[in-house]
């Protein structure tokens, strides 16, 4: 052994840590050699499964994620400066088909599992230490140790390098949120404000009680799980193969809605079948006109974004699905290449190519499919809704329909093109905050992030059931003093509906201003953290995110300086990289992100005296 022992110090324990603590232990012997290294973990959840993925959670909830992309391992696709260390993806590891969805809690077992392995592979004079608690304050210089401080614990934990890999963050209620929080105390009503179900008083929602529920996404999907099988509910095939839901007469009946007011599409059943394009090909920052102002995202940025989606969905339809088609691919493309995605000539192009409508990539009904929907009653409404559940599952699990994963893959590959264009200064303000930061991501997320197709198959049952009714889009609630009471509507029909309880299903919004944790809190009115932003010709516009050097995750503080001895890592941070594990053979971004910042903290452990 050579030297005295260095210290780091990891605030989070869950699956973004384990992946750090794995990155430290191939890079240890290049960079700090046979050195005494002692890892400290602190976090009140169990190591390596974190709040999330805990394993005490129920069975009922599972991950959202097929398991064969799962995997916590670097594979020879990495291109991160570090060492490849291989090693099974969650499917293999848990014997299960690559297409299964497994439980949480199963996710949680395997990311254990991992965490031991990483452990064991930080090598010889390695010691690690976990603390079941949380942190409350750091201090420290640049050039000396941190000073960690622990809730139960008076003296402070002595660290060279702190790095807060906290995961998903809780963050302080918004106004409206603290407003309607307010109302349920003063009139004795039920409100649970955002958070996961899985850690919310569930038992507040009473059986057959009418609960106003804000957000159809996953979170949406997690509670409806958890009021409907939970309490001991059952999907069952009919004989005729369609999944009915036996209710057991426990089940609060939620009435739901949101902005887009429908939930997020399924996730794909099927790959590519058709030749891979090139992409991006139309959408690339700098074949954007020059403009002496910034550029407005909906008017000028849009329609090029748009084309390249539809770059994505026809190479697909073309390559794969030739039958469906009536222009040579080659003609098509030389004309698509040369018109608008607005045009009129466009259009006709796409109604000559495309004989069946239903082949049409159509955005706007993507992004809004309920907004020329307008119903006359809330019992109007449902049987469009329960039909667009059964046609959304059934298209995302019907390999004729791979176009529209062609249509995600060109959208996924105009991200990098949209933030350097943000980053040039070369959009308005408002498109900054109204478009990059606000629309597109939603957009992104409805097609993008949305549950396996049977849970869509179990809500349209837990609909027809009775279980869950729909609002429809722009949802709004407000609390009626005279009702004593939550009231609530939509912009799809006029029709209203009370409740004396209101869930709001969907996670926290953590911006650096509004952050819940002690820890982040302090930080952040010392200056030592700051909000990440885009510099709009001079205007800084907020991501609603941490800022740190994007090549290293070092934070940056107040000054612009980064901190050489305090590093964060994970989804409330601009290092943009939020999921802690990734598909294997992808080169994933989120493994080379690990890497980096791995190798940077034992840099400055090797140099710590």
């Amino acid at each position: 052994m050579t030297g005295a022992p260095v210290t780091v110090a990891v605030v989070g324990a869950g699956p973004r840590a384990v992946g750090l603590v794995e990155r430290l232990g191939a890079s240890r012997p290049e960079l700090l050699g046979d050195r005494p290294l002692d890892v400290h973990l602190v976090d009140p959840y169990p190591v390596g499964s974190g709040r999330v993925w805990r394993t005490d959670q129920s069975a009922l909830l599972t991950s959202n994620t097929a398991a064969g992309n799962v995997t916590m391992f670097t594979d020879q696709s990495a291109t991160c400066a570090g060492p490849v260390r291989s090693g099974p993806t969650l499917a293999r590891w848990a014997g299960i088909e690559a297409e299964d969805f497994a439980t949480r809690a199963t996710q949680g077992r395997y990311l254990s599992w991992v965490w031991e392995r990483a452990v064991a592979q930080l090598g010889p004079a390695a010691r690690v230490r976990v603390h079941p608690t949380r942190a409350r304050a750091l201090s420290g210089d640049r050039r000396g140790r941190q000073r960690l401080y622990l809730d139960g614990r008076t003296e402070p934990l002595l660290a060279d390098v702190v790095v807060l890999a906290v995961g998903h963050l809780d963050a302080e209620l918004d106004p409206e949120q603290v407003r309607l929080r307010d109302f349920a105390a003063r009139y004795d009503l039920t409100y649970l404000p955002p958070g996961n179900p899985a850690d919310a008083d569930l038992a507040l929602l009473a059986p057959g009680e009418p609960v106003l529920t804000r957000g159809l996404g996953l979170t949406f999907v997690d509670l409806m799980v958890l009021v409907t099988e939970g309490r001991g509910g059952e999907y069952r095939r009919d004989d005729g193969g369609v999944l009915r839901y036996r209710p057991s007469g426990r089940e609060p009946r939620l009435m739901v809605g949101s902005r887009r007011g429908v939930p997020h599409l399924a996730k794909f059943g099927y790959r590519l079948a058709g030749e891979p394009p090139t992409l991006p090909r139309f959408f690339e920052a700098g074949a954007l006109p020059d403009a002496e102002r910034p550029l407005d995202f909906r008017t000028e940025v849009w329609p090029a974004m748009a084309k390249e989606l539809g770059w994505g969905y026809y190479h697909e339809l073309f390559t794969a699905h030739p039958d469906r088609t009536a222009l040579p691919f080659a003609e098509f493309t030389d004309r698509y290449a040369a018109l608008d995605w607005y045009s009129a000539e466009r259009v006709e192009l796409v109604r000559r190519a495309v004989p069946d409508r239903g082949d049409v990539l159509d955005l706007a009904r993507l992004d809004r499919p309920l907004r020329r929907v307008r119903a006359r009653s809330l019992t109007e409404l449902q049987p469009y809704l329960h039909r667009w559940l059964d046609r959304s599952a059934r298209r995302r699990g019907d390999p004729a329909r791979s176009s529209d994963l062609g249509a995600l893959l060109a959208a996924m590959s105009v991200w990098g093109e949209l933030d350097r264009l943000a980053s040039a200064g070369r959009l308005s303000v408002e498109s900054v905050r109204t478009g990059v930061h606000g629309w597109w991501p939603g957009l992104l997320g409805h097609l993008a992030t949305g549950p396996p197709a049977y849970r869509l198959e179990q809500l349209r049952a837990a609909a027809d059931a009775g279980v869950v009714s729909f609002l429809g889009e722009r949802m709004w609630v407000s609390p009626d003093d005279r009702r004593r009471s939550y009231r609530a509507g939509s912009a799809t029909t006029p029709e209203t509906v009370e409740a004396r309880a209101l869930v709001e299903a969907r996670l926290p919004t953590a911006a650096p201003d509004r952050f819940a944790d002690p820890l982040l809190h302090a930080l952040q009115d010392a200056g030592d953290i700051v909000p990440a932003v885009v510099d709009c010709g001079g205007v800084p516009v907020p991501t609603g995110r941490l800022r740190v050097d994007p090549a290293d995750s070092r934070i940056v503080d107040r000054t612009g300086a980064t901190h050489p001895r305090r590093f964060a890592l994970g989804p409330y941070t601009d290092g943009r990289h939020a999921m802690a594990f990734a598909p294997p053979a992808v080169d994933a971004p989120t493994f080379r992100h690990n890497d980096a910042a791995a190798r940077a903290i034992l840099d400055e452990l090797r140099r710590s005296s």
